[in-house]
């Protein structure tokens, strides 16, 4: 899964990935972003193809949804079932995003001895995971847009996981899809809706990561500082 990201602000993400100025407020640097609150996402422009940089709600609303109680657990999608399952397979071919970051947070399980009672517990480390380069990333994500009144709309995602790869296993099973720069314009593209070239795309991953252990103020949402960041 991935519950937790850092992302990056609005002119990192116009430098790095080439991106015209949007008319949009620009986004902070965020140092503790959690499912349900509004982050970038970068879409193809319908009418030009051009990257383009728009907000959206973290945690996926089918166009189909009609029930006012939004689904829950809906931030994450598995990439091995996004294909066949309802809530996923009309976004995994035909409305597919990228969701900038400059890392994501994973917890690992350890064990832990009471110094007074000689108990053994297990607690859970946040370690925080990114590129070996430093350099921002983008996950491979699925987009709705979904109608909020008569005239108003709200584009909503998911980021689609993965197998953890080698270099993240012994923090969890499981890790965000990576993009690699070199398919971003098949990923995004339009022409692109067969489910296996989609499935040859997020096979491309990338899979080379560094991590370490940070403070556990991160389990609560409401810290959101460079601290954050600071290797425990």
């Amino acid at each position: 899964m991935c519950g937790r990201y850092v992302s990056p602000d609005t002119a990192s993400i116009e430098r790095t990935w080439h991106i015209g100025r949007t008319k949009s407020n620009p986004f902070p640097r965020r140092f503790n972003v959690a499912p349900t609150t509004t982050v970038p996402l970068i879409r193809g422009n319908p009418a030009t193809g051009e990257l383009e940089l728009i907000e959206a709600r973290w945690g996926f609303v089918p166009t189909w949804w009609k029930q006012p109680k939004l689904p829950q657990h809906s931030f994450n999608a598995r990439s091995e079932e996004a294909a066949a399952k309802i809530m996923w397979r009309q976004a995994y071919k035909y409305s597919r995003c990228l969701i900038p970051a400059e890392g994501w947070y994973e917890w690992r399980a350890i064990e832990s001895t009471d110094a007074r009672t000689g108990e053994i517990r297990t607690l859970k480390q946040p370690h925080f995971i990114f590129r070996r380069d430093k350099r921002p990333l983008c996950f491979g994500g699925l987009m709705s847009m979904r109608v909020t009144g008569r005239d108003s709309a709200k584009v909503t995602c998911a980021i689609l996981t993965k197998n953890a790869a080698p270099s993240v296993a012994d923090i969890h099973d499981r890790m965000p899809v990576v993009m690699p720069e070199k398919v971003f314009d098949r990923w995004l593209s339009p022409e692109v809706t067969s489910a296996n070239d989609v499935a040859s795309l997020v096979g491309a991953a990338e899979a080379n990561f560094e991590h370490y252990p940070v403070s556990t103020r991160l389990n609560t949402a409401k810290y959101d500082d460079e601290k954050l960041l600071e290797p425990v």
